[in-house]
């Protein structure tokens, strides 16, 4: 959980939105995806640990990691969440 006085401040690196916890159903349905080996982070690299926490952009198309209780906003560290639409279309 992220203290509420921090997610008043942090904003998305990318385009300066502001940000929210993800929630529990989104997490598992990404979960279930990075166990697939079929999410990427924006840098190109393969996800592969599951995410126990994470921030999403207001438009819902982006999310941040939190891992240990710090959120990881880098640009490259983000995941796209186009993806979780597009695997289920492949299916």
């Amino acid at each position: 959980m992220i203290d509420k006085s921090l997610l008043d401040i942090i904003v998305c690196p990318e385009d300066h939105s502001p940000l929210s916890e993800a929630e529990e159903p989104l997490l598992a349905k990404l979960n279930g995806a990075i166990a697939e080996g079929q999410i990427e982070n924006k840098g190109g690299h393969p996800v592969t640990e599951p995410l126990k926490a994470a921030l999403i952009r207001q438009d819902k198309t982006l999310l941040y990691p939190v891992v240990d209780g710090i959120p990881v906003l880098l640009v490259d560290e983000g995941i796209d969440l186009n993806q979780l639409s597009s695997n289920e279309a492949e299916r």
